[in-house]
């Protein structure tokens, strides 16, 4: 399984326990098919920095998870049909390992 970052913005006049539910499904997509949420950090409201769709502010989360190919086609296409959504953006992360990055530093000397 690959490790992705989910940025995605709600319109702002919805309830909290609509934000909630809407979080909650989209981990539930994920975890169905067989990944893991590894983090879900929750912005709040926002001024956008232009106008979406006649909304001037968004609601914005931010979801770090791990999971097949197939359930990230199916959170885009969901992301894509629901009209509460503003905007979205899906991109794959590459985790450095530790030990690479100190070989990587072990060869560059002060002078």
């Amino acid at each position: 399984m690959a490790s992705y970052e989910l940025m995605y913005t709600l319109v702002p006049d919805l309830e909290d326990e609509e934000y909630e539910a809407a979080n909650e499904r989209l981990s539930a997509i994920i975890t169905d098919q067989g990944g893991k949420i590894e983090k879900l950090d929750v912005w709040g409201k926002r001024r956008l920095a232009y106008e979406i769709k006649k909304w001037r502010e968004g609601y914005y989360t931010l979801m770090h998870f791990e999971a097949p190919a197939e359930a990230v086609k199916e959170l885009d296409r969901v992301l894509r049909i629901n009209e509460k959504v503003l905007r979205h953006l899906i991109v794959k992360r590459e985790i450095l390992e530790s030990s690479a990055n100190e070989k990587k530093g072990a060869g560059v000397k002060d002078v």
